[in-house]
């Protein structure tokens, strides 16, 4: 039988109950929901139905291997007004020395409903020792994070989130607090201003012997095992890292795979070595809203015409290993970016998400024109 708990709101009518997913049935209402709350929406762009399901499938998302993710439903009588995950990352917890709990997959209709969803999360983190629960994360940082809290008129890039302005009032409501932000760089590519930072990139090259060179589609498992150890060493002392898993990395491979273009991800190397890289895909959200959440039937005719579509890119993933950084590699990938970009037709670019403390890459996206328009902002509650 499906478990429920009914809060106190008396704000609400008729009375908001939260029920724990627990069929599958009610696991569908679970997905569909954003697709009946953002309906018409000028700028939500609808995922397909199919890879949302995906994500909270253990046998789909190697991410549930080492994590504990539970579901909930604010129900208002028979219709479902808002949504909730709780998630338990032991690999978090592993590595950063504490027992944290996560929200994720947050939609909510108003206050009532959000502080209710929210208080479901926070006494199932109780019953696991957790000292705090932090969020949104869709379901971890290697994925989807932050409320977006400005920047509502402009499009998600493609694994960004959206939501509306309200929900950042309500989160707060509940107790939250802002614990770090993460901030997403627009930079247009039709206008020209990355001279300076082209000729800083070529003293640098010339300087230290790099090499920047695309991805070998050839050679993908050698080029995919390398971007590994990039990436767990490169971000391995960023706030709230936890490095992904081998499958983790491999099935988001997988994933983007179907959409890769291989100019758009780069290695930096000096004598051979591989020091840092860049990691692009071209932005599927402008596909995917033609599609709306469907690959068939007429879904498929615009993934087919995808080259035609899509005009602008993201930036996913930029990391330079530890012992490299002050020698300018992060302009040099920029510029590259930046280059080879234009080249292949891209009008615009996202790079996202950065830490807003992360000066140093900063700093570089600013000087090559880059212009901070997007802020998602992570929320913190102490458990007492």
């Amino acid at each position: 039988m499906s478990q429920s708990v009914t809060y106190g709101s008396q704000g609400v009518q008729p009375r908001t109950t939260i029920l724990r997913v627990s069929t599958a049935s009610q696991q569908r209402q679970f997905v569909e929901l954003p697709y009946r709350l953002y309906a018409g929406h000028q700028h939500w762009v609808p995922p397909l139905r199919r890879d949302e399901r995906r994500r909270l499938d253990r046998a789909h998302n190697p991410f549930l291997e080492h994590a504990d993710m539970v579901l909930w439903l604010a129900m208002s009588g028979p219709r479902v007004v808002g949504r909730i995950a709780g998630i338990s990352d032991r690999l978090y917890d592993e590595k950063h020395g504490k027992t944290m709990a996560w929200f994720g997959f947050f939609e909510a209709t108003s206050t009532d409903d959000a502080t209710l969803l929210l208080k479901a999360v926070e006494s199932w983190a109780r019953s696991r020792g957790a000292v705090a629960v932090r969020g949104p994360v869709n379901p971890s940082l290697n994925e989807s994070a932050g409320l977006l809290v400005d920047a509502f008129d402009e499009e998600p890039y493609i694994l960004m989130p959206y939501n509306p302005p309200a929900y950042g009032a309500y989160v707060e409501r509940s107790g939250y607090a802002k614990v770090k932000d993460l901030w997403a760089w627009d930079l247009d590519l039709s206008v020209s201003r990355i001279d300076r930072i082209n000729r800083l990139a070529a003293r640098v090259g010339q300087r230290h012997g790099v090499v920047v060179r695309p991805l070998n589609l050839a050679k993908f498992e050698q080029e995919l095992a390398t971007l590994q150890a990039l990436y767990r060493a490169a971000w391995d002392d960023n706030w709230g890292f936890v490095p992904p898993t081998d499958s983790e990395i491999r099935q988001l491979a997988v994933d983007l795979r179907p959409i890769l273009d291989p100019e758009l991800v780069l290695f930096a190397e000096i004598h051979g070595r591989p020091v840092g890289c860049s990691v692009g895909v071209p932005d599927a959200n402008q596909v995917l809203k033609k599609m709306g959440g469907r690959l068939l039937p007429f879904g498929l005719w615009h993934f087919l015409r995808r080259r035609q579509i899509t005009t602008r890119g993201r930036i996913l993933l930029m990391g330079v290993l530890p012992e490299f950084r002050r020698i300018g590699l992060y302009p040099l990938l920029i510029a590259e970016c930046h280059r080879r970009g234009v080249a292949r037709g891209y009008t615009r670019a996202e790079l996202s998400w950065t830490l807003e403390d992360n000066d140093a890459v900063n700093a570089g996206i600013a000087a090559a024109g880059g212009r901070h328009y997007k802020t998602y902002r992570l929320y913190e509650k102490p458990l007492g």
